[in-house]
């Protein structure tokens, strides 16, 4: 690996532009790695995107970490792309472990890469683009700049269509498709949703936004008439009493606290959703459950405690949803330097219930003397 190592230490400068791994010996790990520079308070930093079967893994690394790190990762890999501004480069590691390299130098330099984390070409929603919805929400100018304040929404918007561009192959074209949003609040997301499917994709959709706050539903409906979204359509309500639809084919749930998620989750289940799009927030539920001395290093101080149990709480929802017959991811929804909140559920229905998963989920709880709400609604589990 020593020219491997060196490779990245040549290439990993402000001439990077960026890198994937790919071709993993072993199918139980890490499956693929993107790099790309970033500038982060004025210091470069490469950002490594590592992907498992289910999920993905942010790192912002110095170059000498990032060599160090990548180096470890091709012990695995078969191949590796790298793009610098003057080259593009091959590395192929054959079953021996022997390393070969091929450069291909460029007639024109490129471009150096973009260094800032709101580079334009990774938005599906572009700046510059006048976006109707965004400018009355706060998040862009008349003339289509982002306002610098929002940019933060901008890119968690942009995100949030990341992953439904994911599942576009799990929804069907040529019907009217039933989409629902539990929690919509201020409803950046679902205007983006309605605006990326229906107006960028030709998908024939009618959306659902539910919401405690009446004022906010009120002018989510001014919105969404004033721009003839004519199937956008926003509720007063709770999830758990909702009883508005027979069949769904996406359930949406942002940040609904507590056990809100889970009715939802529930919901979504019993509706045969073909996918669940799912960020949870405020897990208090296990917080108050959990007791095990064996875990007493965590479970005697409470920030420790709180975070465990949010872990555990989103982990026992993604079992559950893999035993109800779901294909679960847990994912990464926006940087962890923005907001902790930032785990997004994705499940798509297979329909064959995962005997193991629940076995698995049944374990945990049993371990943490806990009895989540998801299972007993989904279940009917006891202590």
């Amino acid at each position: 690996m020593e020219e491997i190592r060196k490779l990245l230490e040549d290439f990993l400068n402000i001439d990077f532009i960026q890198a994937v791994l790919s071709n993993p010996r072993r199918r139980d790990g890490v499956l693929k790695v993107k790099v790309r520079p970033i500038d982060k308070r004025g210091a470069l930093y490469f950002q490594c995107e590592s992907f498992t079967d289910t999920q993905a893994f942010h790192e912002n690394l110095t170059a000498e970490d990032a060599v160090g790190r990548l180096t470890g990762y091709m012990e695995n890999f078969r191949q590796m792309q790298i793009a610098v501004r003057t080259m593009n480069c091959t590395v192929l590691v054959s079953k021996k472990g022997k390393v070969s390299i091929r450069r291909k130098c460029l007639g024109n330099a490129a471009s150096p890469a973009e260094l800032s984390h709101n580079r334009n070409k990774k938005y599906i929603l572009k700046e510059g683009t006048v976006i109707p919805f965004l400018q009355d929400l706060g998040v862009m100018t008349s003339e289509g700049r982002v306002v610098r304040a929002h940019f933060d929404k901008f890119r968690q918007i942009n995100r949030f269509l990341e992953f439904i561009e994911d599942i576009l192959p799990q929804l069907e074209k040529g019907r009217e498709l039933q989409i629902l949003d539990f929690g919509c609040g201020k409803s950046y997301l679902t205007f983006a949703m309605y605006y990326y499917l229906h107006e960028l994709k030709g998908y024939d959709i009618r959306v659902t936004g539910l919401d405690l706050k009446r004022e906010v539903i009120e002018r989510c409906n001014h919105l969404a008439d004033k721009y003839g979204y004519s199937k956008l359509h926003f509720l007063v309500g709770d999830i758990a009493d909702y009883e508005g639809a027979l069949k769904i084919d996406m359930v949406v749930t942002l940040h609904a606290c507590d056990t809100a998620t889970d009715y939802a989750l529930a919901k979504a289940v019993g509706w045969d959703a073909r996918v669940i799009l799912s960020v949870p927030c405020c897990q208090h539920e296990l917080n108050s459950q959990i007791e095990s001395r064996e875990l007493a290093p965590i479970m005697d101080y409470g920030l420790l405690k709180e975070r465990f149990a949010a872990l555990a709480t989103d982990g026992l929802r993604a079992k559950y949803l893999e035993a109800a017959g779901y294909h679960t991811q847990v994912l990464e929804f926006i940087d962890m330097e923005h907001t902790p909140k930032n785990i997004l559920l994705r499940a798509v229905r297979t329909g064959k219930a995962n005997h193991l998963a629940r076995q698995e989920a049944d374990m945990c709880r049993s371990f943490l003397k806990a009895d989540p709400v998801l299972g007993k609604l989904l279940f009917g589990n006891g202590k």
